[in-house]
C-alpha cells in the first residue's frame, strides 16, 4: 500500500515537473524570437561637440545651455578663461520617436542654426536584431554679424554668403551597459570662405564614447579628424573629454576642448586651439526635458 501510494504520489508530481519544463522551454523560445530596442545609447542628444544618435522622443521639448568659457593658457588677469564665455541657447522637439527639428542661437558670431534630426535604425536585439544606430542629421546655420561694424574695413556681406549647411550620418553601437561608440561621416558646405585656396566643402570623420563609471557618472569624449586640404592644414582637430552627470531630472556635463564653437560651422572646420599646447576651453552643457504632448 504503501509504494502504490509513492507511485500515485510520484505520478502527478512528475507531470507538474515536465509542464513546468515545457512552459520554461516555451518561454525561453519566444523571448529569442522577440525583439527589443535599445534604450539609451548615449544619455543626452549632444556627447560633448557632437550630436548623438539620440533623440528627445515624441511630444517631448529639450532646453539645452551650452557654455564654454576662454582658454585656461590665457592667464590669471583673464581669471585663466572666466572672463570670457561664449554661449548657445537651443530647443529641441521630438515630432515623433524617430524625427525631431531644433533651433538654436549662439553668440559667436550672433548664429542663429536650425536642424533635422532622423533616426533611420535602432540597434536591437533578439529576432533579426539590428547591431547598430543610425541616425541622419542635417542642419543649416546663418552669421548675423554686422561685419563692417566688426571691422571698419569689411566689406558687409549678403545673406547668402553667410550660410553654411551641414550633413551627418551618426553611427552608433551600444557595447555594453557600459559602452558606447559613435562613428560621424561629416560633410559641411559654406557658402563663403575668406581666403583663396579654402575649401567650400569641408570632409571630415568623427568618433565619440561613453564609458559609464558609476550608475550616474559617464566618461564622454569625441573627435573631429578633417580630411586633408587647405583647412585641415591651417586649422586643429576638434578634441572634447568630459563627464556626464545624471541629476534626476537632466544631465549635466562637464566637459573640456580646444573648441569654442558650439555649432558644426565652427568646431570642425575652424578650431584654431591646441589642445596639448593648453589651448582648452572648460564648459558645461544643462539639458532638461518638458513633456509637451502626453503619449495616448
Amino acid at each position: 500500500m504503501l509504494l502504490a501510494g509513492l507511485l500515485a504520489w510520484a505520478g502527478p508530481a512528475r507531470a507538474q515537473t515536465e509542464n513546468d519544463l515545457l512552459r520554461d522551454l516555451e518561454k525561453q523560445t519566444t523571448d529569442s524570437t522577440k525583439r527589443e530596442a535599445v534604450a539609451a545609447t548615449f544619455k543626452g542628444t549632444h556627447i560633448i561637440n557632437s550630436q548623438s544618435v539620440e533623440t528627445p522622443g515624441e511630444g517631448t521639448l529639450a532646453f539645452l545651455i551650452q557654455h564654454r568659457f576662454g582658454t585656461l593658457n590665457s592667464g590669471a588677469y583673464e581669471f585663466f578663461g572666466l572672463d570670457n564665455a561664449v554661449l548657445r541657447l537651443s530647443f529641441e522637439y521630438g515630432l515623433t520617436d524617430r524625427l525631431a527639428v531644433g533651433l538654436g542661437r549662439s553668440s559667436q558670431e550672433k548664429t542663429f542654426d536650425g536642424f533635422l534630426k532622423y533616426r533611420a535604425l535602432q540597434q536591437s536585439t533578439g529576432a533579426h536584431p539590428m547591431p547598430v544606430s543610425v541616425t541622419l542629421f542635417a542642419s543649416s546655420a546663418i552669421t548675423t554679424l554686422k561685419f563692417n561694424e566688426a571691422a571698419p574695413n569689411a566689406t558687409e556681406r549678403t545673406t547668402a554668403s553667410r550660410l553654411d549647411y551641414t550633413y551627418q550620418v551618426l553611427l552608433a553601437r551600444k557595447f555594453s551597459s557600459s559602452l558606447s561608440v559613435q562613428l560621424m561621416p561629416t560633410l559641411i558646405h559654406r557658402n563663403y570662405v575668406a581666403l583663396e585656396g579654402m575649401q567650400n566643402d569641408v570632409y571630415s570623420i568623427g568618433a565619440g564614447l561613453r564609458q559609464k563609471l558609476t550608475k550616474r557618472l559617464a566618461l564622454t569624449a569625441d573627435y573631429f579628424y578633417v580630411l586633408p586640404g587647405y583647412v585641415a592644414d591651417n586649422y586643429r582637430n576638434a578634441l572634447g573629454v568630459g563627464v556626464d552627470i545624471e541629476t534626476g531630472g537632466h544631465v549635466f556635463q562637464l566637459h573640456v576642448t580646444n573648441s569654442s564653437g558650439m555649432v558644426e560651422k565652427f568646431f570642425i572646420p575652424q578650431t584654431t586651439g591646441n589642445f596639448f599646447d593648453g589651448d582648452i576651453f572648460f564648459g558645461f552643457t544643462v539639458a532638461r526635458n518638458f513633456t509637451v504632448k502626453s503619449r495616448d
